[in-house]
Parts: structure tokens; sequence; C-alpha cells
């Protein structure tokens, strides 16, 4: 198995955008390539997968083991030709001064090797001291390459390739010239999604057609084979018991240009436990289709918010669900089109109307970042025998806030320990059956709430069935 890392010396070096094109480039060859993202992140995943056609799977220091970022890669990287993954911000840009969550780190724990994106603009013979220091400031890291990105010509080519070949031995792989038409565009939680660029496909082959034109991908199929091969993997599902448990629940999925914010590898634990996933479009269906219970992910509700509005009965039937005691999952954007209103840019629209406050976006962000939550025991998802009193890793990031809120510190499932949540103290909010809350979980690293979830949907069915009985025998 081959495999290599892609990274940078900063953000916004043009990473993702070469990423997605080498993607395709490769899978044009007829490969099997495996995409992977560094770090919590929904965006870059969607392109990844859209690019690919393999879904991409997060690897992350904070809601991870090393020993679960092992396993994840390992086990998707069975009968795949190549992986790729991309890395977040600057090679060695971490949360902490030993770099132990870095970029440099999970390429030096999966053993592959690097190849570094440079943004050129306006350098020359100052890329030198700058390669230098990254090959010199951790000789462990196996850099295999660089590919210089945003180059503004031929002669600009000519000279970067003549420094770089003098002053170090890092070999060039490429140089992708300057072209606006290769930029992905973005707003305030950085690129739009491939599920609501209408051009995403056609973005997707340019970017491809320019690789495949400026970079040696022969070259670095070679560099990419020196990458460790993973070892087999050994952790399976997180589950106390084998099998599917839950065979015949639905559980609805709002997956539409509003809503698309979901990891793969937590889908693929519902339907692991016997979970039949429907998903339904919050912007065209008119009622919820039929489903014990329902997950509406995050996404971006505000750059919808006329269509959700518009959209009566939809609202309407998510919120007679709720009221019913249907079992309700919703995070980030999810707890945004739940509340009373959502005001953005000076326009205000309805929205379910369940959570009694409105939602307000914001220039700046309210959250932002990785979050550590205490459980308050007030949760609605049943407890795990497996389940311990660590804390719940998981991450953040909205512009908007909550204003209003009508509600009580008994209402939150959720302490805030690391974070912003709801209110900077409590996320988690509690309405009958519903749990919503700014935070976005995972299932890993010991915090199993998809089955938390899915325990709670069988629950209620069951709740509501054995009621049915006890009504037909009267």
């Amino acid at each position: 198995m081959s495999a290599f890392y892609i990274s940078a010396a900063h953000k916004s070096s043009g990473k993702t955008t070469l990423s997605i094109g080498l993607v395709r480039a490769f899978a044009n060859r007829g490969m099997r390539i495996q995409p992977f993202k560094k770090g919590p992140d929904y965006i870059d995943p969607i392109w990844h997968a859209q690019a690919s056609g393999n879904p991409c799977y997060n690897l992350d220091f904070h809601t991870q083991t090393r020993d679960e970022i092992l396993d994840t890669y390992a086990r998707h990287m069975q009968g795949v030709r190549l992986g790729l993954v991309e890395g977040n911000k600057g090679l060695f840009d971490g949360m902490d001064v030993e770099g132990s969550n870095s970029n440099a780190a999970m390429a030096k724990l999966l053993g592959v090797p690097v190849i570094l994106v440079i943004n050129c603009q306006g350098m020359t013979r100052g890329i030198a001291p700058l390669l230098l220091g990254y090959q010199a400031f951790d000789p462990e890291i196996d850099f295999a390459g660089v590919i210089l990105n945003r180059v503004g010509g031929s002669r600009h080519e000519a000279k970067l390739i003549e420094v770089v070949e003098h002053y170090t031995d890092i070999p060039v792989m490429g140089c992708v010239h300057q072209d606006s038409r290769l930029q992905i565009e973005e707003r305030h939680l950085g690129l739009i999604p491939g599920n609501e660029e209408a051009s995403a496909e056609t973005l997707i082959r340019r970017l491809a057609t320019r690789v495949e034109e400026q970079v040696d991908l022969d070259r670095m199929l070679d560099l990419a084979d020196r990458a460790s091969a993973p070892a087999t993997p050994v952790q399976e599902q997180i589950s106390d018991s084998p099998g599917p448990v839950y065979s015949g629940l639905r559980i609805g999925l709002a997956r539409d240009r509003a809503f698309g914010f979901y990891y793969p590898d937590d889908l693929e634990r519902f339907q692991a436990l016997g979970v039949e996933l429907v998903e339904f479009d919050t912007l065209n269906d008119q009622q919820l289709p039929d489903v014990d219970g329902i997950f509406i992910g995050g996404g971006f509700p505000e750059t919808a918010m006329e269509a959700l509005q518009d959209n009566s009965a939809m609202r309407q039937s998510v919120a007679e669900f709720i009221e019913k005691g249907g079992p309700v999952y919703a995070e980030c954007g999810g707890l945004m089109y739940l509340t009373r209103t959502l005001t953005w840019n000076g326009k205000q629209c309805r929205m379910a109307g369940v959570i009694p406050g409105d939602t307000v976006m914001h220039d700046k962000p309210k959250g932002r970042g990785y979050v550590r939550l205490r459980d308050t025991g007030r949760s609605p998802w049943p407890r795990l025998q497996t389940q311990g009193e660590a804390m719940i890793a998981a991450h953040e990031f909205h512009y908007s806030s909550l204003e209003g809120l009508e509600t009580a510190t008994d209402d939150f499932a959720y302490e805030v320990v690391r974070g912003y949540g709801i209110d900077g103290r409590y996320d988690g909010f509690i309405y009958k059956n519903l749990l919503a809350s700014y935070t976005h979980l995972r299932s890993v690293g010991g915090n199993d709430w998809v089955k938390r979830f899915v325990a709670q949907v069988a629950a209620e069915k069951n709740d509501q069935a054995a009621s049915k009985v006890q009504v037909n025998d009267v």
C-alpha cells in the first residue's frame, strides 16, 4: 500500500485544491484512492469524497486515541492502491509547543512521506531557507518532495526550480501556475461545501487536468511507495455486543444543501447497529418519512433560510414529531433550524420553533475549536455499561448564538469544560426526547454517542408499542 501526506507551511497555501486535483487525477488512472483529512473538518472531506468516489475519513488526535487513528487508517486502506492524507494548517502547527498533535506528528504516526505545498507568490530565492528550515526542524519526517503552487509563470517556475535544486535535495514534484479558475469560493466557515456548489464537478475536473499537466504523478507514486505498511486493523466498531442489535429501526437523516455535515464513520456506525438511515430534504420534502428518530446534522441553514422558511410543511412536520416525543438529535445547524427564528445579514426567517430561543449570526465566531464536555446525567440518551466518566472530546465551529433562550440549567445535557457551547457554560439543550447542541460529536474515543442515541430511539419505539398493546387490551 502506498500513501503520501499533503501538508503546507501555513494555511491558505492551496493544499486543499491541490489535494482534490490529485485525488481525481489518480482516480482517472483507474486507481482506487482513499482520502483522509487530519483534524475536525466536514467541508474538505465532502470535496475529497466527490473527487475520489470514496468516503473521506477524519484522523484527529483530540477525539481519537492513537490506536484508533492507526486502526481507522489501516481499516480503510485495505484493498486500496493509494492513500492521500490532507493536513490542516501548517506542517508543524499544533496546540502545544511539542507539536504532539501536529501534522508532522500524524505523518510520523502513520509512517507516510510528506509532500509540502508552498504558496510561491512573491517568492524566489527565499524558498530555499524555508525548505531547509522545515527539513532540519524534524529529521524524523520523511520529506518526499515539494509542490510549488501559485507560480507566476514559466520564468518564475524556472527560477524557483533552480533555487530549490541548488540549495536543497528536496525533489520538486510539480509547479502549478496561478489561476483564479482553480479557486473554491470561501465564506465565513471556510470553503463552500461540494454538496452546495453547483459547479463542483466542473471544478474538480479542471483541478485534475491542471494537476495532470503540471505535477509528476508517476514520481509521486514512486515516492508514495516509501510509506510504511499500516498494521492490520484490530479494533472493531465500538460495541459491547457483536453484530446488528437494532434491526428494524429507521432514523431520518436530513441531507440537502442546508444540512450535510456528517462523519462517514458515524453513519457507518448506525448501519453496523442494524439501523436504516432514511434521507430527507428539509427544503423540498413536504413531510418527514416514516421514521423512529431523526438526526439533523450541521451545515449552513443561514444560506438557505428563506427556503427553509418557505417549506412550512416540513417545519411543522419536524415540530410535531418532537412534540409527540419523537427522539431527535440536532447538531449546530440542526439546532439553529429548531429555534424560533434565524437572523442573518439584516433578514429574519422563521424556523421550526421548538427551541424557545432565536438564532443570530455574527461577524466573528462565537465558538471555534476543540471542546471538552462533562455529562450532566440529564441527557435523554441512556448511559452505556462501557461508558466511563471521562470528558467528552469534541469540537465546535459556529458564528451564531442563541438569543433570548427561555430555559433553566436543568435543561442541558453537558457542562462545557472547554469551549463555548450554547452559552459558555452549557450545551446540549433538552426538550422531551430532543437533544440539540452546538457541539459536534464523533463515535470514537469511548464516546459511542451513536449507540446511545439509537438505544434511546429503540426504547421509545418499544414504549410506544407497549402502550398500543395496553390500549388494545383495554
